[in-house]
């Protein structure tokens, strides 16, 4: 083990991820529990703690650990709670969400991220996951309702069918709007009636069939 790792992996949490309001103390022990390093492209492994978004390929990212950071406490699910993750990316929030959850099924629609998280996973002892390979906005039946749904993709309104796949009392974070100035929103299902929760400014790609419609000019 590494000691400059280590006190990467320290900082990343104390000076990154702790002083943008992360003071859940569960989030913060799944931060410190996972190894970061190895779910980032081996070429971005020295990068691996940075306040950086770092290519994954397919002009996809993966996000920010102090947005992670924020997106696991929005949602905040427990040892008795299912989880809905839409973009299994590099599988890092994938196995933090296992961490907190009882367990997490992860859809990716590109097969080649789909695979390396499912290694990635299995070699971080995450056993608790299904990663599926699938289209999530148009092409996703998931067939059972979930308690927590974690975008990490953009979208530029959220899909109405989506909600349709939480429990009442269900948590949805899904980053809602139009590049550069997308919203990370926390979506909360009390009953038939959602409340709506804005909660920071952001900027990340968008997910297959979800960004703006294009606007023609003459």
């Amino acid at each position: 083990m590494s000691l400059n790792i280590e006190l990467a992996r320290h900082n990343m949490v104390e000076q990154q991820v702790r002083p943008w309001d992360v003071l859940d103390s569960r989030v913060l022990e799944a931060l410190t529990a996972i190894r970061r390093e190895d779910f980032v492209p081996p070429s971005y492994r020295n990068l691996a703690f940075a306040d950086l978004c770092l290519p994954l390929g397919h002009d996809e990212v993966m996000m920010k650990p102090v947005v992670e950071g924020r997106v696991l406490q929005a949602v905040s699910p427990t040892r008795e709670e299912s989880v809905l993750e839409i973009g299994t990316g590099s599988g890092f929030v994938t196995a933090c969400l296992a961490r907190l959850a009882g367990d997490v099924v992860s859809i990716e629609q590109r097969a080649d991220f789909a695979e390396t998280a499912r290694t990635r996973l299995h070699a971080a002892n995450v056993r608790n996951v299904k990663v599926e390979t699938a289209e999530a906005v148009r092409g996703f039946v998931p067939g059972r309702l979930f308690d927590v749904m974690v975008v990490t993709g953009a979208v530029h309104g959220l899909p109405q069918h989506w909600r349709g796949w939480l429990n009442p009392g269900g948590r949805l974070f899904a980053i809602v709007g139009t590049s550069p100035v997308q919203r990370a929103t926390l979506y909360s299902r009390h009953g038939e009636n959602w409340e709506e929760q804005a909660m920071f400014e952001t900027d990340m790609p968008y997910l297959s069939h979800a960004a703006p419609p294009k606007l023609f000019v003459l």
